[in-house]
């Protein structure tokens, strides 16, 4: 019963100021202003400043109100609350509908089909559940926070701004998951064993190497979270530290497992070589020095360079020599065939892409 009489209370769309009301009794009164001064022992300028709602209604003024007016000092100190909750209310309701323009930049209804935030239809309730989400109380807020957040190096590529909401959304997703990831403190040396874990699971299957991965980098202190990946952002994947623990936000964008373990390697590169206070955002058209360090630690990673040189003496590389390859180094052969069309040792259109695999991960979340 409660829910329904708040739910039909009468919420005005205008303000009365308390001083309003002062006004109507004193004309009904026939008293001046100068007459309640001298009534209240307020001053002309006070009582002049209450009307004109330059000032408010304190409790003490209130008391002398009852005693010259003869309404209680109650009914005058609820005008002056409910006058300044009205006036937040209104203020916030501007500032809410300014708010629904920024709303149009949020892709709310992929965040919602991922599970993120509720599916909502009324424009207000789905701009408090993105503001929520963020964890932010305006899109103000959210500008001074998420746009320091977001690399440069990332607002200068072919995104630019008009998809900061997408990939700060993304991000966000991330700390939420990685809050939720038990982890011990951060363990370099700890690491750099579990890295050469994660490089045997390079031949597994998904529903194998993806729990264990995150089983594995946990225990060195490392936030391993997969985060679907939302339209036209084109990310790969993202290296920040979040609490004293560095985590690792991995996308399935392109899909295919020389990309995949790539990136995994790349960020752990992030982690191993550079400092805890940037954020290191993959996608296309990146680059810069701390970027081909990560890609080097990468490719040296996943094929030791010795043997690399070694293998690519041959001339011409059958589906047969690259798989025998691969065995020999503990690798996945797409991973192989991906590092050589880099290298630009065969073409991006061989038939040696048959060697690669594409992964697609069920989202949890969204079901």
């Amino acid at each position: 019963m409660e829910n329904n009489k708040q739910r039909n209370r009468f919420v005005p769309d205008y303000l009365v100021t308390p001083g309003e009301v002062l006004e109507e009794y004193l004309a009904d009164l026939g008293m001046t202003q100068a007459e309640l001064a001298d009534r209240t022992g307020l001053t002309r300028k006070t009582i002049n400043e209450i009307i004109k709602a330059k000032s408010s209604i304190t409790a003490e003024t209130a008391l002398k109100l009852e005693r010259a007016l003869g309404r209680s000092a109650h009914f005058w100190s609820n005008l002056e609350r409910q006058y300044q909750d009205d006036r937040v209310r209104l203020a916030e309701q501007a500032r809410m509908e300014s708010d629904l323009e920024w709303l149009k930049n949020v892709p709310v209804k992929d965040m919602a089909k991922r599970g993120w935030i509720p599916k909502l239809k009324n424009k207000l309730d789905r701009l408090e559940a993105v503001l929520c989400f963020f964890g932010v109380a305006s899109a103000e807020q959210w500008k001074k926070m998420w746009t320091a957040e977001i690399p440069i190096a990332y607002r200068q590529t072919e995104h630019r701004d008009k998809h900061l909401e997408a990939v700060s959304a993304w991000l966000r997703q991330g700390e939420i998951q990685a809050r939720r990831l038990d982890c011990g403190p951060y363990d370099r040396s700890r690491f750099l064993v579990v890295l050469d874990e994660i490089r045997k699971l390079t031949t597994k299957a998904p529903d194998v190497f993806a729990p264990k991965l995150q089983e594995l980098c946990a225990s060195a202190g490392v936030a391993l979270v997969f985060v679907p990946e939302l339209p036209k952002i084109g990310i790969y994947g993202a290296t920040r530290w979040m609490d004293g623990k560095p985590v690792m936000q991995i996308t399935l964008y392109r899909k295919s497992n020389d990309h995949f373990w790539f990136t995994i390697f790349h960020e752990a590169g992030h982690i191993l070589k550079h400092g805890r206070k940037e954020v290191f955002i993959e996608g296309k058209g990146l680059d810069g020095e701390k970027e081909e360090e990560a890609n080097a630690y990468a490719r040296d990673k996943l094929i030791p360079p010795g043997e690399m040189r070694e293998f690519l003496k041959k001339s011409q590389f059958s589906s047969s020599d690259i798989q025998t390859f691969a065995q020999e180094i503990g690798i996945a052969p797409g991973i192989v065939v991906g590092r050589m069309q880099h290298d630009k040792k065969i073409p991006f259109n061989s038939q040696l892409n048959k060697l690669k695999e594409s992964y697609c991960w069920v989202d949890e979340e969204a079901e």
